[in-house]
């Protein structure tokens, strides 16, 4: 009789500390390039045929090419998704997930509000996320260990807000325009009209911003999994709750709810599903 295949071990914590102090370096040593372009002449091609407009730069490209480089060089074995340049297969149960510049509308109308997003999986499951803001100089990470920003030379440990009730919720959207009209755009109104502020913008920003407890509920449309899957870490490991609208897993993309806890998640997920 055959032998059983043998099963992947899991990352180990020695591992995962190593994995995720590689990604907080190449997402840092990438800025440059992004800073190289941002607020400069720079010509901008849609992605999106018709009258759609995806907007890509020699940023996005750039950053995502240097990025895979580094990859490659350390870690071969290792598959690669990324939003520019597709899928490399790999022949590890890793795979790394680049979204160059998140935030591309920001980062061509001069905000700051944008930042490169790496991700790591391990076979299907998300282990380690960075977002690194380098107009801001900000750096977010978090793993199973914790989440965290890195300012200079100041580190903070990430904790979402308490905020229990929706009443009391501050509610970012990037633009409600994302969120595809019908059932979840009406559910994206009703959330909003039960919630005491709602601001739009900031891209990967105000997922950082949940994380950082300052946001208490980020409802976005339209994301790619490489848009959310580098986020999903830090929030959890920040306290907060991911899912897509019918509260199932986030890493699919389409319309995402994050809040700072389950509480405030079921309710927004209620509202969402009305």
């Amino acid at each position: 009789m055959a032998e059983p295949a043998a099963r992947h071990s899991p990352v180990s914590d020695a591992e995962l500390r190593q994995l995720l102090t590689f990604a907080i370096a190449i997402a840092e040593d990438a800025a440059p390039i992004a800073l190289r372009y941002f607020r400069a002449p720079l010509d901008v091609l849609n992605k999106e045929a018709g009258s759609g407009f995806d907007p890509v730069t020699r940023a996005d490209q750039e950053i995502e090419a240097f990025l895979r480089q580094e990859i490659i060089r350390r870690f071969p074995e290792h598959g690669i998704i990324g939003e520019e340049h597709g899928h490399t297969q790999g022949r590890s149960e890793l795979c790394w997930i680049i979204d160059p510049i998140d935030g591309t509308r920001s980062f061509i109308s001069g905000s700051p509000a944008w930042g490169t997003l790496l991700g790591l999986m391990h076979e299907d499951t998300p282990i380690a996320g960075v977002v690194h803001v380098p107009y801001l100089r900000e750096t977010f990470y978090g793993s199973r260990a914790g989440a965290w920003m890195k300012h200079d030379d100041e580190l903070r440990s990430l904790h979402t807000r308490p905020t229990q009730r929706l009443a009391e919720a501050v509610l970012y959207c990037t633009h409600p325009a994302s969120i595809p009209a019908g059932a979840e755009r009406a559910g994206f109104e009703r959330v909003a009209a039960a919630s005491r502020m709602l601001r739009y913008g900031g891209d990967c920003y105000s997922f950082c911003m949940l994380a950082f407890g300052q946001v208490d509920l980020v409802i976005d449309g339209s994301l790619q999994p490489y848009d959310i899957i580098p986020l999903m870490p830090i929030i959890e490991a920040a306290g907060g709750v991911v899912t897509d609208a019918a509260g199932k897993s986030a890493q699919r993309g389409g319309v995402i709810i994050a809040a700072a806890n389950a509480a405030l998640h079921a309710q927004a997920l209620a509202l969402m599903q009305v």
